[in-house]
């Protein structure tokens, strides 16, 4: 396999950090793409509220998270679902052949955050599932996001917290069940695409 700088500065990242940042994971044109069809989705009213929990077990606490999302399906043959998964996919098959990872499986939706909404710390793993072993996101907000809009992802970790703020096209993968994390609350719109990478 053709060695690929971008992926192995993310692996190593993860090697020594438990966590990567991003800002080149996807092409500006494919954020734009990306992000039509979240607000096309969001126009028609095809959001939800968040939950949290696992199946039947799922309840909407509003005191734990406020955003709304769309999960997204694969097979759905639009230009931003071809755009999305390709990329992703490249990248599962590059830690697949260099990591060995096993990563069979994958769950992403779109999140919108409304101004005053946050997610609280947690852990995105359940408790009888651990299939989950990385979590990706990707910020779709607009340009020129402040550090005063709020709306940062917080990493926990034993020595230090790590703040960081979603600006757009920025790529943040973690380990799913090392790292406790929570975004801070928001005052405006954020944007995202948030998922899991999962073993079978």
């Amino acid at each position: 396999m053709e060695l690929n700088p971008l992926y192995e500065t993310i692996i190593t990242d993860l090697l020594e950090n438990q966590y990567a940042v991003c800002d080149a994971f996807f092409s500006e044109e494919a954020v734009q793409i990306m992000r039509a069809e979240l607000d096309q989705k969001y126009e028609t009213s095809e959001f939800k509220k968040s939950a949290i929990g696992q199946n039947s077990d799922e309840i909407i606490k509003e005191e734990i998270r406020g955003d709304y999302i769309f999960w997204l399906n694969e097979e759905d043959k639009n230009e931003a679902s071809e755009t999305f998964f390709h990329q992703i996919n490249d990248f599962v098959a590059y830690i697949n052949a260099t990591c060995y990872l096993g990563i069979s499986n994958k769950e992403f939706h779109y999140a919108i955050y409304p101004e005053g909404t946050f997610y609280k710390r947690h852990l995105d793993v359940f408790k009888n599932d651990t299939r989950r072993k990385l979590s990706i996101v990707c910020y779709l907000n607009d340009e020129n996001w402040q550090p005063e809009f709020g709306g940062e992802l917080v990493i926990y970790k034993p020595e230090e917290e790590i703040k960081i703020y979603p600006l757009k096209g920025r790529v943040v993968i973690f380990e799913s069940q090392l790292l406790e994390h929570e975004v801070k609350p928001v005052q405006r719109k954020r944007f995202s695409i948030t998922g899991w990478l999962k073993t079978s």
